[in-house]
């Protein structure tokens, strides 16, 4: 799939009960993956890559929305693409709220998946189009590997899983 000469389909994504776009093939959850700035493969711009994804890691695909009609393009994820140790995540429910600790580079394990997760600043409020964004106000740490989001619990160094 996903090369050309394929006879490939495309899909109009459906949404589950909390409202995310679940995978058409295997019914789990899509992880939303934001568009970068372009990048040089192969010698070329791969422009693809400004565009915003849906990745499905057990399928090993992702969907990427044609021309904003509504139908998405599934495509191969690259073999070293997505989340490290999957296996070993411990799930959301069984997280406890933990004492977490920045190092010298403003990282920390991350407790449910054991990779490094990035501490990000409080900020200003922001206005994205045209609404007040809270997301980034206060301290916390961010997964990149699970996108595990770990925001303080009142003035302590304790932190508690959170969905965004």
């Amino acid at each position: 799939m996903g090369k050309i000469g394929d006879n490939m389909a495309v899909y109009q994504l459906q949404k589950n009960e909390t409202n995310n776009y679940i995978c058409p093939k295997c019914g789990r959850p899509l992880r939303f993956v934001d568009g970068t700035a372009v990048q040089i493969v192969g010698g070329r711009a791969d422009m693809a890559s400004i565009l915003p994804k849906y990745e499905c890691d057990h399928c090993g695909v992702y969907f990427q929305e044609l021309l904003g009609s509504g139908f998405y393009d599934e495509h191969d994820l690259p073999k070293e693409a997505g989340p490290k140790n999957r296996d070993k995540w411990i799930p959301t429910g069984e997280l406890k709220p933990t004492e977490l600790k920045r190092d010298g580079n403003n990282k920390c394990v991350c407790p449910r998946c054991g990779e490094l997760m990035d501490y990000v600043e409080g900020r200003a409020v922001t206005l994205v189009n045209g609404r007040p964004d809270m997301e980034n106000v206060k301290d916390h740490f961010h997964c990149p590997n699970c996108q595990a989001y770990f925001r303080r619990i009142a003035s302590t160094n304790y932190f508690q899983w959170s969905e965004t």
